[in-house]
């Protein structure tokens, strides 16, 4: 399932993915029966109206809520069918997350932190893997300082590194640059795009901003639980008017 027969590798699929919060008049369908394709080494973005349900596809695309009904594989490994032990071991080596609020441990240096899936998953440190993620995103003045001693760029890069340090077959991003100013958004969204393109990762980025969403090679906009259209190669004016003509919703 994690692959085309003639196309790249899929990092990730979705098959009728649904999931609903409440019950009788007051139900509401989150996400409705979504298909999605996400290929090996592309930066995905997912856009759509506040309330649209997006959060939650990147919630249960990750394995961190569970659907009420369909699939989701990363690779060659199907998440939804899993026990929580067993969903948690798979999710720390296939999956790595990037949050608004970094979620980094304050009492933690920089290492420690970008060093804790490994220990928590029982994975093997490697150095040279390491040095990559370091050189790559500009940290090593942050390896040895505790979150409250970095800026909130910085702390994101570490977050990034993180997210990254168990080589994982996909990096679920919710709104990553939220909380970050003008200059340290674009630092962090170049740095999202250079790991696919040049450390073949794949990241799916949930974003309300059209020029952090012109980023990604390909946008996905999400309205009433479902994708409603997508954009290939966007500028932040393709994306002001694929929102602008997502049917029956207001932005």
């Amino acid at each position: 399932m994690g692959e085309h027969s003639d196309t790249a590798p899929v990092a990730l699929t979705a098959r009728g993915l649904t999931k609903t919060y409440g019950s009788g008049d007051a139900a509401v369908t989150a996400v409705d029966h979504v298909d999605l394709d996400i290929p090996g080494g592309t930066l995905t973005a997912v856009m759509g109206p506040s309330g649209s349900g997006k959060t939650t596809l990147v919630h249960l695309l990750a394995g961190l809520d569970r659907a009420d009904s369909g699939q989701v594989w990363v690779g060659d490994d199907e998440l939804t069918s899993l026990s929580d032990k067993k969903l948690a071991r798979v999710r720390g080596r296939v999956v790595g997350f990037v949050f608004q609020g970094f979620n980094l441990i304050q009492t933690m240096s920089g290492r420690d932190n970008i060093e804790l899936p490994l220990r928590l998953n029982r994975l093997p440190q490697d150095r040279e893997w390491l040095a990559t993620l370091i050189d790559m995103l500009g940290i090593e003045r942050e390896l040895d300082r505790r979150p409250y001693e970095m800026s909130g760029g910085q702390q994101q890069r570490v977050a990034i590194a993180r997210a990254l340090i168990t080589r994982p077959r996909v990096v679920l991003a919710d709104e990553p640059t939220g909380n970050l100013d003008t200059h340290a958004s674009a630092q962090i969204l170049s740095h999202l795009r250079t790991s696919c393109r040049e450390l073949g990762q794949s990241v799916v980025m949930v974003t309300h901003d059209p020029t952090a969403a012109s980023y990604a090679g390909k946008v996905l906009l999400f309205a009433n639980g479902r994708v409603d259209g997508h954009i290939t190669d966007p500028t932040p004016d393709a994306v002001l008017a694929g929102l602008d003509a997502l049917s029956g919703v207001q932005r």
